[in-house]
């Protein structure tokens, strides 16, 4: 009996402590809306249905949290050295936090090491930065967009056929065909090129790597070359075309960023090769209208607008000193005729805010 009216004590005084624990936490705490914030969006590039998208879900969240937003970009994603400078001065303009999408992993680590050495918490959104001292990144994981890019070619090809990659670099001097013209089976980037390669963004390396670790669990499917573009879509027409030359039985072709995807979308419209099946990425206006005639079959999208929303909500709350998570992933779909009228996926592809 007494055993008994021990337990039961025992118990009332843990369901107690329990209920006061939890009467006693601290509240999650929020943005102070009543302080207007200087933040400083630089992304890889001034041009793109993908980075207006960004800028679309960045504005709505500067104004929910009063932040004053500052969007800078270069004109091309190659331009390194001018997203340095654009760090540069805003670390000079003193912005209480800076959001970044590095068009170089290694190229941006030393100028986002300067910000916070200043006391200016740096937030990687899209695409990361080989610096530890970053708050948070906020995007996709590019190495699994890369897997379901090649799950689903692999899909439209039955199993077998030689595909081409179209990948992009922010180099223009390591941009063309830099594969070896054989195959391609190895998930190495280091075996897969005659030279090394400096892919720059982070992102590139990550999606290729994934594409070729997938095809290489298929032996009867082969990658027989890798081109490379500085994210010009008329640079990725012409190596589209010399792929398609190079290589008469190719029958599957898969573009990795958006502007390499119209590129390559363009020249297979143009080239009148029927068969050929194709995987893009991201949801421009035109790619959308390639994926209902027929000439895509299926594109891997982000989900820019969240990107840029909840960049600048995090870069808010650092900014304010509240803990942020280490990593926000915003996912990727594959969008193809069969889904893509979905309610939600329309709201991915049509994020458009009143």
């Amino acid at each position: 009996m007494k055993y008994r009216t021990l337990r039961l004590g025992l118990l009332l005084v843990a369901l107690l402590s329990l209920g006061l624990s939890s009467c006693f936490q601290a509240p999650a705490a929020r943005i102070d809306t009543n302080k207007t914030r200087s933040i400083h969006m630089i992304v890889k590039m001034s041009r793109g249905d993908y980075w207006n998208t960004v800028k679309l879900g960045a504005e709505a969240a500067a104004q929910e949290f009063n932040v004053k937003l500052t969007f800078k970009a270069p004109a091309s994603e190659s331009d390194v050295s001018g997203q340095i400078g654009m760090v540069e001065q805003s670390i000079k303009d003193k912005a209480d936090a800076i959001i970044l999408a590095a068009s170089s992993y290694m190229g941006l680590a030393q100028v986002v090491d300067k910000a916070s050495y200043y006391g200016i918490p740096v937030i990687s959104v899209d695409a990361e930065v080989g610096s530890a001292r970053v708050a948070t990144y906020v995007g996709s994981n590019s190495y699994e967009a890369g897997q379901k890019s090649a799950e689903r070619l692999v899909e439209l090809l039955g199993g077998h056929g030689e595909i081409g990659i179209l990948n992009f670099t922010n180099s223009e001097s390591q941009a063309g065909s830099i594969g070896t013209g054989d195959t391609v089976q190895s998930a190495d980037p280091e075996a897969a090129h005659s030279g090394s390669i400096d892919y720059g963004a982070r992102d590139a390396g990550e999606r290729e790597k994934g594409f070729l670790d997938y095809v290489a669990r298929f032996p009867d499917v082969h990658v027989v070359d890798i081109f490379y573009t500085p994210s010009n879509i008329e640079e990725a027409r012409k190596l589209t075309r010399l792929m398609l030359a190079k290589h008469p039985d190719l029958r599957g072709i898969a573009a990795l960023n958006e502007t390499a995807s119209q590129g390559a979308a363009e020249a297979l419209m143009e080239s009148g090769r029927a068969g050929i099946r194709m995987v893009a990425f991201d949801s421009s206006a035109s790619m959308l209208e390639m994926l209902q005639d027929g000439i895509v079959q299926a594109t891997v999208i982000q989900n820019p607008f969240s990107n840029g929303y909840l960049a600048v909500k995090h870069a808010a709350e650092a900014a304010q000193g509240i803990r942020v998570p280490e990593r926000v992933d915003t996912g990727t779909k594959l969008i193809d005729l069969d889904n893509m009228l979905y309610p939600e996926n329309q709201k991915l592809l049509f994020p458009f805010v009143r």
